[in-house]
């Protein structure tokens, strides 16, 4: 019997979750197995991105067994973007290479919004999603602090829950953390307005100062082209 081919393009918690589950359910005997992703590690937990900063060795955000990786009929892909989808060949394309497949599973998650701000790309702003995202971030909090001698002060752009996994991050680096929301409270999305009083109230008590409805008209940057502060809609 031949083995037909699923690919996965993504390699987070979900990618790593449904091939356990294929392998436990014997589904390598009639399926061969390709997951891409597009960062240089394997699956690694996300959600606790902010650890990192205690950790002796990053991959000890890895998840499960690195011989899962090694079983027959599946196949880990790392620094592999899947460029684009044709569902008509039934085929994915990865730069050069072209993979056909007779089932697809889209598992990308989700990406880091930057908002269209004037200033969002200068030298040390920065989004917070990868390994490599927070290791940029203490790179560059390392090196600026030996740079002024003095404590850092670090600005988080949304107070959802990554927003706030972020300026944890920050203090555990011992910056000075601020975190700037849109709406009227912390974490829109999934509190209501009293659930919004008491988490600012919690997150305040961290040492995190909190501004809420507030938008972010510009970023600004000092001489050698580095952020340096932020301009308000309100005008401050």
């Amino acid at each position: 019997m031949s083995t037909k081919k699923l690919v996965v393009v993504g390699a987070g918690m979900v990618a790593q979750r449904l091939v356990e589950a294929l392998i436990e359910r014997d589904g390598t005997s009639t399926w061969s197995i390709d997951v891409f992703g597009d960062e240089v590690h394997r699956p690694y937990d996300r959600v606790a991105l902010t650890s990192f900063f205690k950790l002796e060795n990053h991959t000890e955000l890895y998840l499960g067994e690195s011989s899962l990786w090694e079983s027959a009929g599946v196949t880990l892909h790392t620094n592999a973007r899947i460029d684009s989808v044709d569902s008509t060949a039934r085929t994915v394309t990865c730069g050069d290479s072209t993979h056909d497949y007779d089932a697809l599973v889209l598992a990308t998650g989700s990406y880091a919004f930057v908002p269209p701000v004037q200033g969002h790309d200068l030298r040390g702003s920065f989004v917070y999603r990868t390994l490599e995202d927070v290791a940029a971030i203490r790179d560059w909090v390392t090196i600026r602090s030996e740079e002024l001698s003095r404590p850092l002060r670090g600005a988080v752009i949304g107070g959802g829950l990554l927003g706030l996994e972020a300026a944890g991050a920050l203090c555990e680096l011992d910056v000075q953390a601020s975190v700037i929301e849109f709406a009227d409270r912390l974490m829109p999305l999934q509190v209501d307005e009293g659930g919004g009083s008491a988490l600012k109230r919690l997150i305040e008590k961290l040492g995190v100062t909190v501004l809420t409805s507030t938008a972010t008209s510009k970023i600004m940057a000092n001489g050698q082209g580095v952020v340096s502060g932020m301009e308000f809609a309100s005008g401050e």
